[in-house]
């Protein structure tokens, strides 16, 4: 059986998710710190570690979720899938060592299936913030679960 989709209208402000591995927690901060004018007018969320050290740089409210070793990852992945999440600004290290690897594939597969847009790294996150779509509605298609569960009942 296919998954249908359907169109769905992405708001004018967005909930904005922002993730960085330990090793890139600095450079996220230092960017989220130069596009604060465009981060303020969404609502943010991070996982702990990440979410307490940009509320306290930006000195804005950042929701802080659980931290990503004891499954913040699988709490945004979650928080995507109920379509709470507009998008996903996400600084992994491509040089951590492999056991992240898992978290970071569920992480980015759940996000493409939901066609969120992703950033992950400073370029792509600069071209994401700096779009007209970041700060308006756009439509996009996402999944229709809800068709496809009653066609299987």
């Amino acid at each position: 059986m296919t998954m249908h989709k359907k169109a769905v209208t992405a708001p004018a402000t967005k909930r904005v998710a922002l993730v960085a591995h330990d090793n890139m927690k600095q450079e996220l901060i230092l960017w989220a710190r130069d596009h604060k004018d465009k981060l303020v007018s969404h609502h943010l969320m991070a996982t702990g570690t990440t979410g307490n050290l940009l509320q306290k740089e930006l000195g804005v409210e950042v929701k802080a979720l659980i931290s990503g070793p004891l499954g913040g990852d699988q709490q945004l992945g979650g928080l995507i899938a109920e379509g709470k999440i507009d998008v996903l600004i996400f600084f992994w290290d491509p040089f951590e060592p492999m056991p992240h690897d898992p978290d970071i594939k569920a992480l980015l597969r759940v996000a493409a299936v939901w066609n969120i847009p992703i950033a992950c790294s400073v370029s792509s996150a600069n071209f994401l913030v700096s779009s007209p779509l970041f700060d308006s509605e756009f439509e996009k298609v996402i999944p229709d679960y809800d068709r496809y569960l009653s066609e299987r009942i």
